[in-house]
């Protein structure tokens, strides 16, 4: 029999919360004002899709977060998947304060530097009829 810990999608409980953790802190803007930290969170061939549907890569990401954090978002439904036991699906919905929601999904992979995000995207969320 498994370790209890074990989630039936390859992951542990323990993994689900450290992604989860981590995806909140990079929505942080002292986090994300600061390009040392934001580079620790990024995996080196980050790539961005954003609501906007600008593509940004991580050396552009770094330096647009840097210049302009933003506001702490409010995030809705936030759920961690294992796609396998080093790679980890994360989905939510985010809204800035005053602004539009949006939905965003995160791929994150556990290598020799620990766990780091290397794809995201935002998609606008229709406004409601």
């Amino acid at each position: 029999m498994g370790d209890p810990g074990e989630i039936s999608d390859g992951g542990t409980a323990r993994d689900r919360a450290a992604v989860r953790a981590l995806e909140l802190r990079l929505l942080d803007p002292g986090v994300r004002r600061d390009c040392v930290a934001v580079e620790r969170l990024l995996h080196p061939e980050f790539l961005e899709v954003g609501a906007s549907g600008r593509v940004w890569d991580r050396a552009s990401i770094i330096a647009a977060l840097a210049a302009d954090p933003g506001e702490r978002a409010v995030v809705l439904a936030l759920a961690v998947s294992m796609l396998s036991a080093d790679v980890a699906l994360v989905t939510y919905r985010s809204r800035q304060p005053g602004g539009p929601t949006s939905l965003r999904a995160s791929i994150w992979v556990r290598d020799e530097q620990g766990w780091r995000v290397r794809f995201h995207q935002g998609t606008a969320e229709p406004a409601a009829r």
